[in-house]
């Protein structure tokens, strides 16, 4: 069950369908980040696609002489785009496909509106994924297009478990079978013997592992510098380069970061240093003089080669070198200085722990944090973590290895060799080093993880304080509306 393999099939299908010649690729806000994740720029050039514009952009020019491959997300405001363009088109003919399933009204908006009859094809491609106990509605259809999407893109029609003590879940889970339910025959699929498993699960249940500091290179990089599909923001790296500003990090293009983004990252240190041998050898062959025409042919046919390889020791050794600067600058691996958001980080994991024990010390640390002169801000986190994720609202015991086994044993009692595992508040990259793990050591089982988001403590913290605020909102609406009932 390879997910960008399968965006990829359907990327490479809207471009190879639209024929040979010159295209533009419109997209979205959230196409665009679809596509970029799972191809580069280089490789979406060498299929003819020379242009990517946004749909939503009002300063397009006119470029007859190009064919445009819309992939868009069956949203009314890009139906609207589309009916404008197509009123008024600025490309010689329109391959129109949307990232799930869009409405037979939305559909004939759009013939109508094709005057010009520039419209060749209008499809569905399962795309619509990059791949909090509340839910928003937009966030929970969203979510829903997600999921239904990945399970078409698949092509699973799973049965379905998820976390009872979970309210969300429960909604999540309805409203993916009202889909499969209203779109049955798209979900048409071969049945095997044992159908795959979805199973939903809730962040609220586990808010321990996305305020751990994971190790692994991947997680790592994320935690300290935040990845954003696949994107890495280098900016206030002091004396970074003009083009090592933003840096890709891509398993599927970049062969030392696939082979090293679950390692440790002591591994990765000495990892650094045989790349950097490896160019070395490599470099002088390249710099010898030119003396004839078969000397520039060489040259020629291994300077691409030549030239990647120096890009990624260039990449990874910034990288990691930032790694390791902010490391020793958040005194990580020592103790007297440490940062005060990493004390709270601390104190936090303290009272998810020990929330609940008679010797619960947490109001002694609460002023120690003070103390230390730790601003208000972090130590209202402390609380705000324990109502998201506390023992008051958790379905099972996070600190019993027991409880883990039992999930364990339910989950795979059926025996299913496709499970996809979605975590409603987001997953984390540690998680995804166990799923990876899982796959490596479970034969004939094929799991995949998903979520809303992918965390590192910032951003876990973020949703922590958005779910508060959300609740707080929703009980003073009904307290307000309770009160307007009495009178």
């Amino acid at each position: 069950m390879n997910v960008v393999f399968a965006v990829k099939q359907y990327i490479s299908k809207m471009i190879e369908d639209s024929g040979p010649g010159m295209k533009v690729l419109l997209m979205d806000k959230q196409t665009t980040g679809i596509v970029s994740t799972v191809y580069t720029q280089s490789e979406i050039l060498q299929k003819e696609v020379y242009l990517f514009e946004r749909i939503d952009s009002q300063n397009r020019e006119i470029m007859k002489h190009l064919k445009a491959i819309c992939f868009l997300r069956p949203t009314k405001g890009n139906v609207d785009y589309m009916i404008q363009e197509l009123r008024r088109p600025k490309y010689s003919i329109y391959f129109i496909y949307f990232s799930n399933v869009i409405s037979k009204s939305d559909v004939k908006s759009l013939a109508e509106a094709d005057e010009q009859e520039v419209v060749a094809e209008v499809q569905e491609f399962y795309g619509d994924y990059i791949a909090g106990r509340n839910w928003d509605p937009a966030q929970l259809s969203t979510t829903t297009q997600g999921l239904t999407a990945l399970l078409l893109s698949l092509k699973k029609c799973p049965m379905i478990r998820y976390q009872l003590s979970s309210e969300a879940a429960k909604r999540l889970v309805e409203c993916v079978k009202q889909v499969t339910t209203k779109e049955y025959e798209l979900f048409e699929f071969r049945r095997t013997e044992v159908p795959p498993l979805l199973l939903i699960l809730d962040r609220c249940d586990d808010a321990i592992t996305p305020l751990l500091n994971q190790w692994t290179y991947q997680a790592m990089v994320h935690e300290l510098l935040g990845i954003n599909n696949n994107r890495i923001d280098l900016s206030r790296v002091p004396g970074i380069s003009k083009d090592l500003r933003e840096v890709v990090l891509s398993a599927e293009n970049d062969e030392f970061y696939a082979n090293n983004m679950y390692l440790n990252f002591a591994e990765i240190g000495s990892n650094i240093k045989n790349l950097m041998e490896d160019f070395q050898k490599k470099k002088p062959k390249e710099q010898q003089k030119l003396e004839s025409i078969a000397d520039m042919k060489a040259f020629v046919e291994n300077y691409p080669q030549f030239k990647k390889m120096s890009g990624t020791v260039s990449k990874h050794v910034t990288v990691v070198g930032e790694l390791s600067r902010l490391v020793s600058e958040r005194n990580l691996l020592e103790n007297p200085k440490v940062t005060e958001f990493d004390a709270a980080h601390l104190v936090m994991l303290y009272a998810l722990h020990y929330e609940r024990h008679s010797s619960n010390s947490l109001p002694g640390l609460m002023m120690d944090l003070r103390n230390k002169v730790v601003s208000e801000k972090f130590r209202k986190l402390v609380s705000a973590v324990v109502e998201y994720g506390g023992k008051r609202v958790r379905g099972s015991d996070l600190f019993s290895p027991k409880d883990a086994v039992t999930i364990s044993k339910h989950t795979l009692r059926d025996g299913p060799q496709d499970i996809i595992v979605f975590v409603i508040g987001g997953a984390t990259y540690e998680e995804a080093l166990t799923v990876y793990n899982l796959n490596r050591t479970t034969p004939g089982v094929r799991i995949v993880l998903g979520g809303t988001t992918v965390h590192n403590t910032k951003s876990f913290l973020e949703e922590v304080l958005a779910s508060g605020l959300h609740s707080r909102s929703k009980e003073s609406s009904q307290a307000t509306s309770r009160s307007a009932s009495r009178r």
